[in-house]
């Protein structure tokens, strides 16, 4: 297996790059998101693309958590591509409680006064044909996360001074960019990496009808398969995150009916349990040892005081066969939890054996040399394939270690 190293990261949250490890606060590993990305070239310059404030939020109460305007980066398409829009949802994690909230609305996840002016496009947002072969010349949006719930509350915490207004902020920014060229637009991707990734699925069919029939509208989750799994203690450590978030942000109403009807709140939270009742295409990426699922829902320090998976959640090359049979067994839930959907032949799959997340706005994973590959196919290939209908993707790999061409997590407390 490869270890990858983190050419570039950006966010001093992530401390220094040492020894080809990421040395970072674990506590902070919802950061991983998309502030890191690889280098395959020397002269790897990434165009910067500037920040605008959405300025027709705030009459609609559309804010981010500390009650800042949101915002989103927009670099127009050209040529074929002028009248073809890409919209990234950020991730960054979630807040579940007031404490976290609080101290998430002094950083750029909570808002716009935090955030960068300017940002790299790499990836799936890259404006470079050998780079990002289908989608360089699209008009290509990183729609900027800060409310803490996947872009889906609506409520707010008067003694805390918190904003819950994902589902506005979401709504505003798509009425914005409607008003920006993107209601001529005659193809679009909404795509999004892990909160993102589940804001991605949540969203998905309410972005399909923002546009008429004749519209080529297709969605993609990267890295947003978060599993209601047990944790190494037995217990669920996500769903307790998840039912935060859900109950603190009033997530409830702004969730598909044709679950809440039959599922509580929470679990309609869970994309396993979205996924088979959206009408949209979607195509699914994840690593199916997920870094982040394992950090911090499978085996978080909470649930191993005695730090028995400390070494193997850090570095899947310390893990013992004990361990390396409970991520197996992850796996198997992944796999079992995407069956149905798979059936679909509008749907897409990408599911690496890689211990890794968010693999679209990383160069090295999305398009590169010696990007990770499954039938032959970088993602960049794979997805576009799929979305452009050139072939049916369902591309599943076999299980740790066979898969050579991963580029692999590996961090360093």
């Amino acid at each position: 297996m490869k270890l990858l190293w983190v050419g570039v990261v950006i966010g001093l949250i992530f401390g220094k790059l040492a020894n080809g490890f990421l040395d970072f606060n674990e506590t902070e590993l919802s950061f991983i998101e998309s502030y890191e990305y690889g280098i395959s070239k020397a002269n790897y310059n990434p165009v910067m693309v500037g920040i605008t404030l959405i300025q027709s939020a705030g009459a609609k109460g559309a804010v981010c958590l500390d009650g800042t305007l949101p915002s989103y980066h927009l670099h127009r398409g050209y040529g074929s591509g002028a009248n073809s829009w890409l919209i990234q949802l950020e991730g960054g994690g979630w807040c579940n409680n007031i404490k976290n909230c609080v101290y998430r609305k002094k950083t750029r996840r909570g808002s716009s006064t935090y955030m960068e002016k300017k940002i790299p496009f790499t990836g799936i947002l890259s404006d470079k044909a050998e780079e990002n072969p289908d989608f360089f010349n699209w008009n290509r949006v990183k729609l900027r996360y800060c409310d803490g719930a996947s872009f889906s509350g609506d409520g707010e915490d008067k003694a805390s001074d918190l904003q819950f207004r994902g589902q506005r902020i979401w709504l505003a920014a798509m009425e914005d960019l409607m008003s920006k060229g993107m209601r001529e637009a005659n193809q679009a991707l909404l795509s999004g990496c892990s909160a993102g990734g589940l804001a991605s699925i949540l969203h998905c069919d309410e972005f399909r009808n923002l546009f008429p029939g004749t519209t080529k509208v297709k969605c993609l989750s990267d890295a947003g398969l978060f599993l209601d799994a047990v944790d190494v203690s037995g217990s669920h450590t996500l769903r307790n995150i998840y039912g935060g978030v859900v109950g603190l942000q009033a997530v409830q109403n702004n969730l598909p009916r044709i679950c809440t009807d039959r599922l509580d709140p929470t679990s309609c939270f869970f994309p396993q349990n979205l996924i088979g009742n959206i009408k949209t295409p979607l195509f699914i990426l994840n690593a199916a040892y997920d870094s982040w699922q394992i950090q911090s829902s499978i085996a978080p320090s909470s649930a191993d005081p005695h730090g028995f998976w400390h070494d193997c959640r850090l570095n899947h090359a310390k893990c013992s066969p004990v361990q390396i049979r409970f991520l197996q067994g992850f796996r198997n839930q992944m796999l079992h939890a995407i069956r149905g959907f798979a059936m679909s032949r509008q749907n897409g799959l990408f599911i690496n054996s890689c211990f890794a997340h968010c693999q679209t706005e990383r160069q090295d994973t999305w398009f590169a040399d010696d990007s990770p590959v499954l039938r032959k196919k970088p993602i960049a290939i794979a997805v576009g394939d799929w979305y452009f209908d050139r072939a049916e993707v369902k591309a599943i790999d076999c299980p740790y270690p066979c898969d050579s061409t991963c580029h692999n997590l590996v961090f360093k407390l």
